[in-house]
């Protein structure tokens, strides 16, 4: 087993700004393609900048990339994101395919740095009753019940839907207010 999680720092799950409330905020500010025009180990870079750039482009309208030709260095890619982390990756002999799948991740990650958590559960009020899981209030014949059951398995009637109960709701306003009509 390794042990490489040790020298990880620790904390707790964070999400940035609440992302995803109302609308996603892609947090890759900018990515830096470094790369040279004649060393082998930049071809996949070279292929990917010919091919892929522009796509990659039109696709993250909110990320600027950078080309920067270097002579005689490996390539690499610096991401910046938006809470103002910097992620290296050197991608020498990397294929075309690998740069794809690298930029989907920058491009999906928060920019927080990968740490191991403390917790998996964590917040700031505390409960006393203990976590909640999908499974606290179910009955206790789930776990041994051999499916499909005849009792478990029959369609839960609770009355009407909410589609019907919208319906009723419209006619009842429907026949309340007539509509006026305009001289």
């Amino acid at each position: 087993m390794s042990n490489k999680h040790l020298f990880l720092p620790s904390g707790f799950i964070r999400t940035p700004l609440q992302n995803g409330l109302g609308r996603y905020i892609p947090q890759l500010q900018r990515i830096t393609l470094k790369f040279c025009k004649n060393h082998g180990g930049s071809r996949g870079v070279r292929d990917f900048i010919e091919t892929d750039l522009m796509e990659f482009a039109k696709t993250n309208p909110g990320t600027v990339v950078y080309l920067k030709p270097r002579r005689h260095r490996y390539p690499c890619m610096v991401a910046e994101y938006l809470n103002g982390e910097r992620e290296y990756l050197s991608c020498h002999e990397f294929s075309r395919a690998e740069i794809q799948k690298w930029l989907s991740y920058m491009c999906t990650r928060s920019g927080i740095p990968v740490m191991r958590f403390r917790k998996y559960n964590h917040t700031d009020y505390p409960s006393i009753q203990g976590v909640w899981n999908p499974f606290t209030h179910q009955a206790p014949e789930i776990n041994v019940a051999q499916f499909p059951h005849e009792i478990l398995s029959k369609p839960v009637d609770n009355g009407p839907t909410a589609t019907d109960q919208l319906i009723e709701i419209f006619k009842k306003t429907q026949i309340k207010d007539p509509v006026k009509p305009e001289h």
